[in-house]
């Protein structure tokens, strides 16, 4: 198990949020950051905001590398349109985020681990790169030899969460469809994501 997926929860305690809406979160337990200084009342300035925002968007979509993650912002600027919402737009396409929505997966973590063994097939064909940017109308599935592993029925079956309406799901054959890139109101964050602090924070 690699170090990131160990610590995800720890993620949730230092923001200070539930950020994947799960039911084990220590932030249940305890709505207050980890150590000893944890339960201080802390006023951020501009600067921790915008590092806030960044950090809560970054750690959603599996506590994405630093690198990677400028490299999708400086993709979102170049393209036309506002750039937080192209910001969204791609992190939605990446395929274990589709994995997740798809509720394939019970966590973004887990979704990059089914991938990376090779249990997905994109267009019929298997794909194990997690961050593999999808297209409007592609196929997602199972593969077949995969169908039954209880970590993927577990998840279908829970109702934890919603699928979108941006994406064509058919749960029964473990199969979806991407059909578009979302708007930022589309997404069903469990917590309020604010790309425009993120943008900001960049454009210092």
């Amino acid at each position: 198990m690699s170090k990131r997926q160990e610590s995800k929860y720890k993620i949730d305690r230092r923001l200070g949020v539930n950020l994947w809406g799960r039911a084990k979160s220590p932030l249940n337990k305890r709505e207050y950051g980890p150590g000893q200084h944890g339960q201080r009342r802390k006023k951020p300035s501009d600067y921790g905001l915008q590092l806030m925002a960044k950090q809560k968007l970054k750690g959603y979509y599996g506590n994405i590398g630093e690198k990677q993650f400028r490299r999708i912002y400086a993709e979102a600027v170049r393209r036309k349109g506002d750039t937080g919402e192209n910001l969204v737009g791609l992190l939605e396409r990446r395929l274990d985020a589709v994995v997740y929505r798809m509720k394939f997966a019970p966590t973004p973590f887990a979704a990059r681990q089914i991938i990376n063994h090779g249990h997905i097939l994109v267009n019929g064909r298997r794909l194990n790169v997690a961050s593999a940017r999808l297209k409007d109308n592609d196929t997602v599935e199972v593969r077949a030899k995969s169908k039954q592993m209880a970590l993927i029925l577990e998840s279908v079956a829970s109702n934890e969460r919603d699928i979108p309406d941006y994406l064509d799901v058919d749960t029964s054959a473990l199969k979806g469809r991407f059909v578009r890139a979302p708007l930022l109101a589309d997404v069903p964050y469990p917590v309020q994501m604010e790309p425009n602090l993120v943008i900001e924070f960049y454009s210092r």
